[in-house]
């Protein structure tokens, strides 16, 4: 079933509970890109992965450059940087909203936040999710699948590895900044052979750690 918006950016209209910014700053960092998309890159909040200029996710930051070059190379992005054109990925955040410079979010902010987020990605029902770095992966690996008592946080091991969780196929990818020599030719691999099979099967299955 196809989505009935068509918009790029807070295609459903999310308002953030809460406004910290500046007259002239940017409230929050929406959701942004393919609202029919089957993957969903998450990230954390916009003081990491960017967005406070632009308002769109994974932009302006080290770690935001290095993922839009990644979903460059294997078909997902095209265009301007600070604005792309995004198919088949929807990227938005677990903490939306943007904060005063030096910030970061309590965990009460993030409580705080979980609603939207999960509302947003059930609505976009995407097949593959990809969140990046420690706080989006713990956040994806214990509210949507049954793995996280399992498994180390230990994002060099995770990195790049297929877990399936409840209806999703969850693919962590380690923070940016962080990467090691081989971490960026392993997830764009892995994007790669998830691309050329029959990924959509993921909805449904059976919880097992690939």
């Amino acid at each position: 079933m196809k989505n009935v918006t068509e918009r790029t950016s807070n295609p459903f209209g999310l308002r953030p509970p809460f406004d910290r910014t500046g007259p002239d700053e940017r409230t929050a960092v929406f959701g942004y890109g393919d609202a029919n998309a089957d993957f969903y890159l998450i990230g954390d909040h916009p003081g990491v992965h960017g967005g406070t200029s632009t308002g769109v996710p994974f932009t302006g930051t080290e770690s935001g450059d290095a993922i839009q070059d990644i979903a460059r190379e294997v078909g997902f992005a095209s265009g301007p940087e600070d604005r792309p054109d995004l198919e088949n990925l929807f990227c938005s955040y677990i903490h939306m909203c943007c904060l005063p410079a030096g910030e970061t979010p309590s965990e009460e902010d993030y409580a705080d936040l979980e609603r939207y987020f999960d509302a947003e990605l059930r609505a976009i029902n995407a097949h593959i999710l990809l969140p990046v770095g420690e706080r989006a992966t713990d956040h994806v690996l214990r509210e949507y699948t049954t793995q996280r008592d399992r498994l180390d946080l230990d994002m060099a091991r995770l990195h790049a590895r297929e877990i399936r969780g409840r209806g999703f196929l969850v693919v962590p990818i380690r923070e940016p900044t962080e990467w090691e020599d081989t971490d960026r030719e392993a997830i764009v691999a892995r994007l790669e052979e998830i691309l050329g099979r029959d990924y959509r099967q993921t909805k449904g299955v059976a919880t097992t750690v690939g």
